[in-house]
């Protein structure tokens, strides 16, 4: 079984960590996890997680390990780490706006890095992962892409859409988040209680998405079905347009993705 070692176990780091428990592909004996405080991974090694608060320590022997850190954060972290690295580990970085070349400027050009774009979705197993490297074996990719789909879904795609993955689909969940709070707030609006509105636009959009995932079809030919002549439907969907809905989506959308290629420099 693969030893695994997580450097920054916050949010994400954490839940990938669990997240390969809970899949029984890995036990928490195989993966460690660091972080300059080991009190706030006590949770985790009652658990039976590895912890240690030395980046160096952690790495020997680990055939993978994972860089989720703060952009601000990796270049120290990378100068750290690099006298322990061996030969063949596998990098895999999650940290946004980190180039694979970035990542090699500090670690060395054979170093074999593969970057992959999770979202927060991965605590319930349930993240939208894109992975892309430069150089990269088609064997060690597949080995980050198991690792990847044991908590959601993975897309392999070019290393120059990075950035605009981290913008449709980790800063996207929040996109959604912020549309299904404005469907419960015009839920209010129009007579329902908070809570019961709240519950409502949730299991609707839960059942939007599932519907285009389990059929495979397209959202408009989903649309089309709901929308009649004259319609309510219809009324409703326009007067969004009118308001500039899409267009406010798809601008956020690539705000996102400008701001997220200029944090590793920032």
């Amino acid at each position: 079984m693969r030893k695994i070692t997580i450097i920054g176990s916050g949010n994400i780091g954490l839940a990938l960590a669990k997240g390969l428990v809970k899949s029984k592909e890995y036990q928490a004996n195989n993966i460690t996890l660091t972080r300059r405080t080991l009190q706030s991974l006590q949770e985790e090694k009652e658990l039976g997680f590895d912890v240690s608060a030395n980046n160096q320590e952690a790495i020997q022997g680990a055939e993978v390990i994972v860089l989720a850190i703060l952009p601000q954060q990796i270049r120290k972290v990378m100068e750290e780490i690099l006298p322990a690295l061996s030969p063949r580990q596998i990098v895999v970085s999650v940290v946004s706006g980190v180039s694979c070349a970035n990542i090699k400027e500090v670690l060395g050009l054979d170093t074999v890095v593969v970057r992959a774009m999770p979202n927060t979705a991965i605590a319930i197993g349930q993240s939208m992962t894109c992975i892309a490297t430069d150089t990269a074996a088609s064997e060690e990719v597949a080995v980050v892409e198991r690792l990847f789909e044991t908590v959601g879904s993975v897309v392999v795609i070019n290393e120059d859409l990075m950035t605009s993955a981290t913008a449709l689909c980790a800063c996207g969940i929040a996109f959604f988040l912020r549309s299904i709070r404005a469907a419960s707030q015009g839920g209010v609006e129009i007579g329902f209680h908070a809570h019961d509105a709240l519950k409502m636009a949730i299991q609707t959009a839960k059942g939007a998405a599932d519907l285009l995932l389990q059929t495979n079809s397209h959202p408009e030919s989903e649309i089309d079905k709901v929308t009649s002549p004259k319609g309510c439907t219809i009324a409703g969907l326009n007067e969004m347009e009118h308001n500039g809905f899409s267009s406010a989506f798809i601008k956020g959308i690539k705000f996102s993705a400008k701001q997220a290629g200029g944090l590793y420099n920032d």
